[in-house]
C-alpha cells in the first residue's frame, strides 16, 4: 500500500501533527506503565485497522519489555489469561472508547477502571484513548502503512 498523502507536506497538517505529538508527551510522565500505554494503543490500532499504529505500538511495547505472548494476545484479551484485572479494565475502556457509536463506555467498564486506577491515571487513560483514536484516523485516511517503524523514531518531533 502506498500512502495517499504525506501530512508533513502540508504546512498546516505538519504543525498540527507536531502539536498532537507534543500533546501526548505528558502521558510519558504519568504513572501509567509504558507497557500498559502501548497495549492500549495497540488495541485501538487493531480495532481501527491502522497498520502504522499497530507497527509502532507493537515495537514500542516490545522495546519496553512486553512479551511476545501478551502482544499476540491483545486482539483476544477477553479470551486469554495473561492480562491482569487492571489491564483488562484499561483494554475494555480502549475498546468501548473507540467504538463509542455502538454503546459508549459501559458503567461496568467505568467501575472497573475506577477500581484499579487513581484519578490521574483515569485522566491519562481517557486522554490516551482519545489521542490514539485521532492518530489512527489520520493514518488510515491517508493510508500510512506499517512495517518500517523503529522504536523511538518520533522522539525528536517536538516543537
Amino acid at each position: 500500500m502506498e500512502p495517499r498523502f504525506n501530512l508533513f507536506d502540508s504546512p498546516t497538517a505538519a504543525k498540527i501533527a507536531k502539536r498532537f505529538y507534543n500533546a501526548s508527551l505528558p502521558l510519558e510522565q504519568s504513572t501509567l506503565p509504558k507497557t500498559l500505554r502501548e497495549l492500549v494503543q495497540l488495541r485501538v490500532g487493531q480495532i481501527n485497522g491502522c497498520g502504522l499504529c499497530v507497527d509502532i505500538h507493537t515495537k514500542e511495547a516490545a522495546a519496553a519489555g512486553e512479551t511476545a505472548v501478551r502482544l499476540h494476545l491483545v486482539a483476544a484479551w477477553r479470551h486469554s489469561t495473561v492480562f491482569t484485572e487492571a489491564e483488562r479494565a484499561a483494554l475494555a475502556l480502549a475498546e468501548e472508547g473507540t467504538r463509542l457509536g455502538d454503546h459508549g463506555v459501559s458503567d461496568e467498564t467505568w467501575t472497573a477502571v475506577r477500581k484499579h486506577y487513581d484519578d490521574d491515571q483515569v485522566g491519562a487513560l481517557v486522554c490516551l484513548v482519545a489521542l490514539i483514536n485521532a492518530a489512527t484516523r489520520m493514518n488510515v485516511i491517508v493510508h500510512n502503512p506499517g512495517g518500517s517503524y523503529e522504536p523511538g523514531m518520533f522522539d525528536g518531533m517536538t516543537d
